[in-house]
């Protein structure tokens, strides 16, 4: 594949490439093949992208003679529990799969998590890699080694930090993404421009119609701005000690949001929310101009983004998800709060009382 289509994610030996091109799924088979990153490989991806997608990627590695096979499993968030976890690493246990082997991921955030995981525990870990079939997952969870799996207390609360050997990214797969699973991976984009580029956050105000209607050209810009973002910050901060806590920005509230909707709101949607709680709290720290903020929430509403907390919602069940989120450390909650577009800060000083306020 061309090298000027790739980025590399700097881990120093666990370095490795993401590769962002309109049509490279039918060439994935004879890149995995030159790489020679596993003997054979179990494809795991939901029913619904197996049906578009699973032949293609089959068939390009029989052809390069790499044997494959597929597990598939019913699309949601639903599935992304141990129950579905253990049954698919019983699956490769029968199937054979030794430590020479991998595992490749064909699909969306919760196929990346769930196969992820996997990979990081079988066998106490094989090979990796991912082929991410949504926007959200291309811009974001695809990269960066976070997997895990659901449990009823939260979202991604057990699991591990596990890299990927490679990343494919075919931006043509979007064509059957549908409207709204697109809008919320744009929450994800725009969460980029807002934390670390200003520059970019102006490009998609730019050029918001050619977004929405899907330019091959301005989305692969896009993907490939997100990517590099990510690239960079995992590079210098792989287990989120520090730097890389950056990118939770909105989904402290976010993922509360998602709970309390037993996942009837997508996460990038549920993400958008968060990002204005987050930007509320931030005025009322005094830390974000009221020119900034709006910004802010009129650029997520230009995308049809969401941008408040149902009414509906138990705001007494928001503020348990929050006392159970993966991001406490001795007790506090942290939030990323914008500073400005371009830049956030992290911390746990908020008081209870401006929590209340945002939520109510």
């Amino acid at each position: 594949m061309d090298k000027v289509n790739e980025l590399i994610v700097g881990l120093q030996d666990r370095a490795y490439p993401i590769h962002i091109e309109n049509g490279c799924l039918p060439k994935i088979g004879k890149d995995l093949a030159r790489r020679q990153i596993a003997n054979r490989y179990c494809i795991i991806a939901d029913e619904t992208v197996a049906a578009l997608y699973g032949a293609i990627v089959l068939q390009s590695l029989q052809q390069n003679g790499v044997h494959a096979e597929i597990l598939t499993f019913p699309p949601g968030e639903a599935s992304k529990n141990l129950t579905l976890f253990a049954e698919l690493c019983s699956e490769l246990a029968q199937r054979g799969f030794d430590r020479k082997d991998g595992i490749i991921a064909l699909g969306g955030g919760v196929t990346g998590d769930l196969a992820g995981f996997v990979a990081a525990s079988y066998l106490r870990g094989v090979a990796f890699v991912q082929i991410p079939t949504t926007l959200l997952a291309q811009v974001d969870s695809s990269v960066g080694g976070k997997t895990g799996v659901d449990i009823p207390e939260g979202k991604n609360l057990v699991g591990a930090f596990y890299q990927p050997k490679a990343v494919y990214i075919d931006t043509n797969v979007l064509d059957t993404l549908s409207r709204d699973e697109f809008i919320g991976g744009m929450a994800e984009v725009i969460k980029y421009g807002i934390i670390r580029d200003a520059e970019f956050f102006q490009f998609l105000d730019d050029n918001r119609n050619g977004a929405i209607n899907c330019d091959k050209e301005i989305l692969k810009n896009i993907i490939r701005t997100c990517c590099q973002i990510k690239a960079e910050v995992v590079a210098k901060d792989e287990q989120e000690a520090d730097l890389r806590r950056i990118l939770n920005f909105g989904h402290t509230i976010g993922h509360a949001v998602e709970a309390v909707s037993e996942f009837s709101i997508i996460h990038g949607k549920a993400v958008a929310i968060g990002m204005v709680a987050a930007a509320r709290i931030a005025v009322f720290k005094q830390l974000l101009s009221e020119k900034d903020f709006d910004r802010i929430y009129q650029i997520l509403c230009d995308y049809d983004l969401p941008t408040e907390i149902p009414k509906d919602f138990d705001r007494n069940l928001i503020k348990k998800y929050l006392s159970t989120d993966k991001k406490i450390v001795s007790g506090k909650i942290s939030y990323v709060l914008p500073n400005t577009i371009g830049d956030v800060v992290i911390t746990s000083d908020v008081d209870d009382s401006i929590i209340e306020k945002v939520i109510s």
